[in-house]
């Protein structure tokens, strides 16, 4: 079975791709053609909007679903015109809140984004930063910054994590690569040996590691399953042997990941 579905904004879309990815993701068994409409922010485009989606709605037979996060009044009752299920996540949660308070929204265009101070803003600029120039352990000699350092074998979400941790949470994530020749002797590399207690380590099951690596090399011993099961079943053994806080990474996002860290590591958001 196949749906499509729209997040509208008169922003980027972002509010409304996070509230509609999580709750269409309860339902599995259909799958969902997406795409995202940010900045109508007039008439004409919510109009031009309404035509896509009638015009979706008869090709397809079947209403497609709408997650709009418009703010102003006259371009959301447009939008709601459309031959569509609409989902107006403003109107839903804002109304209530007004009743509950005792005044009225302000009713302003990019208010999240816009409540960020510079402050917080060159603090997450600072954190991806950090993470791009301590990537794959490129340099060691700044680990004394970082607020965790992430290890694991290749290709197991080191970077994706760290940039994440870095983007979302101002966290200042490091990362280094643990080696065949690290696992062989089954202990720390010598710089990691001073931050141990900022080190977690990440794991993933070895035919998904395989599958990753293959992309990447493909048909090279580097990505054989056998390579893959003897580094994941070291680094492991690495990560019991010393103590370091692990996590699987197979079937979980980058967010998943990430949160889990977090609340495993005791890290406090700096944003």
């Amino acid at each position: 079975m196949k749906r499509h579905a729209f997040f509208i904004s008169d922003g980027t879309g972002i509010t409304a791709e996070a509230l509609g990815h999580s709750l269409l993701a309860q339902f599995e068994s259909i799958e969902f053609e997406q795409s995202t409409l940010p900045y109508i922010n007039d008439l004409t485009k919510a109009n031009e909007v309404v035509e896509k989606i009638n015009a979706l709605a008869e090709t397809s037979g079947n209403k497609p679903i709408v997650f709009d996060t418009i703010v102003d009044q006259e371009i959301r009752e447009t939008i709601s015109k459309a031959n569509c299920f609409n989902v107006d996540i403003f109107s839903t949660f804002l109304n209530p809140l007004e009743q509950e308070l005792g005044m009225g929204s302000s009713y302003s265009v990019g208010k999240f984004h816009a409540g960020a101070d510079n402050d917080k803003y060159r603090s997450r600029i600072d954190a991806v930063n950090y993470a791009l120039d301590n990537d794959d352990g490129s340099r060691i000699k700044y680990y004394d910054q970082a607020d965790i350092i992430l290890v694991g074998v290749s290709r197991s979400g080191k970077t994706p994590t760290c940039l994440y941790l870095a983007l979302q949470f101002g966290i200042k994530a490091a990362n280094y690569p643990l080696t065949e020749e690290d696992l062989n002797q089954l202990s720390l590399p010598e710089p990691l040996k001073a931050h141990k207690k900022k080190l977690f380590g990440l794991t993933i099951d070895p035919e998904r590691l395989a599958a990753i690596r293959n992309t990447r090399r493909a048909n090279s011993r580097y990505a054989s399953l056998n390579q893959c099961y003897y580094e994941i079943e070291e680094v492991e053994m690495l990560y019991q042997q010393e103590s370091i806080p692990f996590l699987n990474t197979t079937d979980l996002s980058v967010e998943e990941i990430s949160t889990k860290i977090m609340l495993d590591s005791n890290l406090s958001r700096k944003i």
